[in-house]
């Protein structure tokens, strides 16, 4: 028997407890072959206060209860659905293993770049060229030009969206129209590296504890999102190790960026001094505390790009 696209019917509800939710009733195909009806919560009223707007949030949920129709009958899907799709399966999902800075990213290039010109597209309608060109046109939002290394990982992007349509098999595969796309990361410019003077000279005109941040990246090469999020319980000062166990991206704690990086890093003896020096003074001292923390409240770590541009670029 041929299986029918399910659009649900969607309808606000109140709960006991909490704001109305906006509810997609559906059907499904139990064991035994009868059909049965569920139900999903999309989101609150609050989120979508239009009718319009929670049938938009839906659409990826549709994309789930109908992909079976999609397989079968080459029904049409749009890039906007199958991100939609991709973003809550995968990015944002329970056990999602992404990174919160990777999360962030991700949904700043699908939001900004990806979405607006894709987003109607039927994902069987994309060609090579196209998106080629377009990356090649692409620009920041200030009208400014668009790193390369940027415009690759936008590329690297699409391509892991059309994956998800593929592992799903609403497109066959070797059909992602973005194997094929060129894009340079190669850089413009020659990015700024301090010599070891120069080092030494930033260091001697910082005071704690943004000299003990500087000389702790310099010589663990840790990332700046690991750094910040490093809290006195992560050093182990007996084996000279710190343990990496969270990263912080825009003030929002998650994951590390990869398995790898939580592997333990060593520390030289004379920084494990300095750090033993900056706990003796500060007041945030326990092991749950932030070791680079605002020294009035404690509560977040310091937030990288004031400390760049409102302290370490105060110094030539």
């Amino acid at each position: 028997m041929t299986q029918r696209y399910q659009n649900g019917y969607l309808r606000p509800a109140k709960r006991k407890n909490g704001p109305a939710v906006w509810e997609l009733l559906y059907r499904y195909k139990a064991d035994d072959g009868s059909l049965k009806r569920r139900t999903v919560q999309i989101g609150t009223l609050d989120e979508y206060p239009s009718r319009e707007m929670a049938r938009a949030a839906a659409s990826g949920f549709k994309l789930e209860i109908n992909r079976d129709v999609h397989r079968v009958h080459q029904k049409p899907i749009l890039i906007e659905n199958l991100i939609d799709h991709y973003l809550r399966t995968r990015l944002l999902a329970p056990d999602s293993a992404y990174s919160e800075a990777t999360k962030i990213v991700y949904r700043q290039f699908l939001d900004l770049w990806i979405k607006p010109t894709w987003g109607t597209r039927n994902i069987r309608d994309v060609r090579t060229v196209d998106v080629e060109r377009w990356l090649g046109e692409l620009r920041l939002t200030n009208g400014a030009a668009m790193a390369n290394g940027t415009k690759a990982k936008i590329r690297n992007l699409f391509s892991v969206i059309f994956n998800h349509a593929i592992r799903n098999e609403w497109l066959d595969q070797e059909k992602n129209p973005i194997t094929f796309v060129h894009q340079t990361a190669k850089r413009t410019k020659t990015p700024t590296v301090l010599e070891a003077d120069e080092v030494s000279n930033l260091l001697n005109e910082l005071d704690a504890p943004f000299r003990l941040l500087v000389l702790l990246d310099v010589t663990t090469g840790l990332r700046r999102s690991e750094l910040f999020a490093l809290k006195w319980g992560d050093i182990d000062f007996p084996t000279l190790t710190i343990s990496i166990n969270r990263s912080i991206f825009e003030g929002v704690v998650g994951k590390c960026k990869t398995r790898a990086s939580q592997n333990p890093v060593p520390v030289e003896p004379y920084v494990a001094r300095e750090l033993l020096e900056w706990r003796s003074k500060t007041i945030f001292k326990k092991v749950t505390d932030w070791i680079f923390t605002s020294p009035t409240y404690g509560l977040h770590p310091f937030w990288p790009n004031r400390v760049l541009s409102n302290v370490i670029k105060l110094f030539p």
